[in-house]
């Protein structure tokens, strides 16, 4: 097997084949599937080992200490002999992973081969293909926990430690400094205990990764704003702890801590920083100061670690493993998110190159995975590694609902905020043949806005009579996402044409239960407002492009920007990430202008923001790649798209022009949109008009139903891609 390992005394780094250790009794064998890389504590042990002598001696001074010792008990020839046997040797890194019994050793009946297990350990949790772990450092993994996140179940313990010395009560306020890996599952883990917390970093990105995982504030240690946040958030008392989990020889941190914590107020050691304690500072406030131990109670005890013998609960409540069990249901409740913190997933064949491009400054990162991808793929690794499209299935044949001949197209709205007052029913009101009938919302007074505004006959808050009026021949439905795919269902089972707004669904389950509604009730008479196909600028575009006959390329740009704070796209756990919310538009788009549903999803997310690049395969061989991100310039145009082939290409800017270039002469235009049109024309006007032709003479609703699906469940494949690491396959339902 493979295994990572460093000599301390060149700094080589090196994979290594070296044998598979043995299934010793009392523990299990272990097949990794990630393992996480401390780019603190490796990192610095990583750095060390290319300093010379003289920079390793100052680096350990302990270790001095004893080099001193052997020479006054063994004479300087012994010593030396054993310091340089030491050091030239190889030794392991890694402590965290998660990975998948192999084999279990004689006693241990906890788990079974096959099982899904998170391992701590320096000795024991290595980067390393098969490690042999012993009892009370493993932990079964929850069911649907990612391996990738349960795989920081060790550094997760390490950060609930140090917490729980610090005995925090709800209400309270603490101060971590450093926000690094284990600064940042400190801030989580404080906030999920009703804690409001202020963070302290030099690097403004992890200040504000650490504001968007839950602290109130965050700023430069050497500013203001730290002290002023402490200050607010405690009407001048101070902070009731303080957590260091800062590195350096700087002693700026304990001084921080000082003075911004209040009298008896708590001081936790958890990294590994200076501690030259200003005594006056810490004596006259009474400051109690802590250290804590590793991953908890256990640790560096060989008959808890090695021989399995456990703490009575009674009298030690959290040791290792209760730790890391705690930690791992704490990220299966969504009480602690990791997937923010991962920088960058490495293939574990790249270790070396990984560690040195950490080391060197090239990758900056909170939290490195290996990936172990002939092990994933045969143990099933990745949460999602395959995504069932669903089947449409109908009972009989489909029927438009019926309506009379030359009366208006009755619509009901169910719901009417910005989007849809501001892109829809401008182009509805009005319209020949359409009467908008009645409006829905949950508060009266929006849907009396509306009414009056747009010229609804009714406005109310009962949708089931709006369903169980048979006059009404469409229902829009225009609400927050996570009501989308209930709604559209009663509205089906109710027999209505339905037009709802991205998305049609957030989950799978959502997505087959309107599926059930259409094969229940035989009802397909829905449209999904994906609205750039009808974009008459790039309608133009595709028909100037022509015919494919071969592979096509397709890059796609949106520069969404930041959303605006308090807005309830950013209520994830309740509406879904933002990319779920609007993705559906640009993949979409792809598969209309390559005329084919994906069938397979790639997706990965910078690290600290909501930045994915997403990659779509199709039959043919063509690819899309979109990259969807919110940290560019607000200046920059929205969406650009560029669709290669054939000796060809279509340029789309921001929906106010558009050209296509051929072979041929170098740079020859076979096309470019004569004008600018006079705003932005991104298909709704074009999208609703089809819809009600659609309505009005029951033919082929605009976009078939089995396309809708495949948009709406490779858009869910994207968090699965990004849960997995890995490319999600789009397999159809048989």
């Amino acid at each position: 097997m493979k295994q990572v390992v460093q000599n301390y005394k060149s700094g080589e780094l090196a994979v290594l084949d070296v044998p598979v250790p043995g299934c010793k009794p009392g523990g299990v064998l272990v097949r990794t599937a990630y393992s996480l890389i401390s780019t603190g504590t490796e990192l610095m042990k990583v750095s060390e080992a290319g300093m010379s002598m003289l920079g390793k001696a100052r680096s350990r001074p302990d270790q001095v200490a004893k080099v001193m010792q052997s020479v006054a008990t063994n004479g300087v020839p012994a010593t030396y002999r054993k310091v340089m046997g030491k050091l030239d040797s190889y030794t392991p890194l890694g402590y965290s992973l998660c990975g998948v019994v192999e084999q279990v050793g004689a006693g241990i009946d906890d788990v079974k081969a096959g099982d899904l297990v998170a391992c701590a350990g320096n000795e024991h949790a290595l980067h390393a293909e098969l490690n042999w772990v012993p009892k009370n450092l493993y932990t079964p993994v929850p069911d649907g926990l990612a391996p990738r996140h349960a795989a920081f179940g060790t550094v997760g313990s390490i950060a609930m430690q140090g917490v729980r010395q610090g005995e925090p009560q709800l209400g309270e306020v603490a101060l971590v400094i450093g926000l690094g890996l284990i600064g940042q599952l400190v801030v989580q883990l404080l906030t999920a205990a009703g804690v409001r917390v202020v963070g302290a970093d030099p690097d403004p990105t992890r200040c504000e990764l650490a504001e968007r995982l839950g602290a109130a504030a965050c700023g430069d240690p050497a500013s203001t704003a730290v002290e002023a946040a402490v200050a607010e958030l405690t009407d001048g008392h101070g902070v009731d702890q303080v957590f260091l989990a800062a590195g350096g020889g700087s002693n700026q941190p304990v001084e921080l801590a000082a003075r911004l914590c209040r009298d008896r107020g708590r001081v936790v050691d958890i990294g590994k920083c200076r501690l030259d304690l200003p005594w006056n500072a810490y004596y006259e406030k009474e400051l109690d100061v802590r250290f804590s131990r590793s991953y908890g109670p256990g640790r560096y005890d060989p008959a808890y670690e090695l021989e399995g013998r456990d703490y009575p609960i009674g009298y030690v409540r959290w040791t290792e493993r209760r730790n890391l069990a705690c930690f791992l249901d704490l990220l299966a409740r969504g009480s602690v998110d990791v997937e923010p913190l991962v920088s960058h997933v490495a293939d574990f064949d790249d270790a070396v190159e990984t560690y040195q491009s950490l080391k060197d400054g090239d990758l900056k990162a909170v939290a490195v995975l290996f990936r172990y991808p002939e092990q994933a793929e045969e143990q099933g690794e990745s949460a999602a590694p395959e995504v069932s499209v669903p089947e449409v299935r109908r009972t009989g044949t489909t029927v438009a609902p019926v309506r009379y001949a030359k009366t208006p197209v009755r619509l009901a709205f169910v719901g009417a905020g910005n989007y849809a007052t501001s892109m829809l029913l401008p182009h509805l009101a009005g319209r020949e043949g359409v009467e908008l009938s009645t409006v829905v919302t949950t508060t009266a007074l929006s849907a009396a806005n509306a009414q009056r505004k747009f010229g609804f006959a009714e406005a109310t808050t009962d949708l089931d009579a709006v369903l169980g009026d048979k006059s009404i021949d469409a229902v829009f439905v225009v609400t927050r996402h996570s009501s989308h795919a209930e709604l559209t269902r009663q509205a089906l089972l109710a027999g209505k044409t339905v037009f709802v707004e991205k998305p049609l669904a957030l989950s799978e389950d959502e997505l087959a239960d309107v599926l059930a509604a259409v094969e229940e009730s035989g009802n397909d008479r829905l449209q999904v407002g994906f609205n750039r196909r009808f974009a008459p600028l790039l309608q133009e575009a595709r028909k100037r492009f022509g015919a494919r006959t071969g592979p096509a390329s397709l890059r796609y740009l949106v520069n969404a920007g930041k959303l605006q704070h308090g807005s309830w796209y950013l209520q994830q756990g309740a509406e879904g990430s933002r990319f779920a919310g609007e993705g559906g538009h640009f993949i979409d788009t792809a598969s209309w202008l390559l005329d084919a549903d994906p069938v397979s999803v790639y997706a990965t997310a910078a690290p600290g923001n909501e930045d994915l690049q997403v990659v779509l395969r199709y039959p043919d061989g063509s690819t899309a790649t979109i990259s969807y991100v919110t940290t560019g310039a607000a200046g920059f145009p929205k969406e650009t798209l560029d669709l290669i082939a054939d000796g060809r290409v279509l340029r789309l800017d921001d929906f106010v022009r558009a050209s296509v270039y051929s072979d041929g002469t170098v740079g020859r235009k076979q096309w470019v949109s004569s004008r600018l049109p006079k705003a932005r024309d991104k298909g709704q006007n074009a999208e609703l008009a089809a819809f009600i032709k659609a309505v009005r003479t029951g033919g082929p609703m605009p976009v078939p139903l089995e396309s809708l699906v495949a948009t709406t469940s490779a858009t869910l494949a994207v968090r699965a891609g990004l849960a997995g690491g890995a490319p999600v396959t789009l397999a159809r339902a048989r």
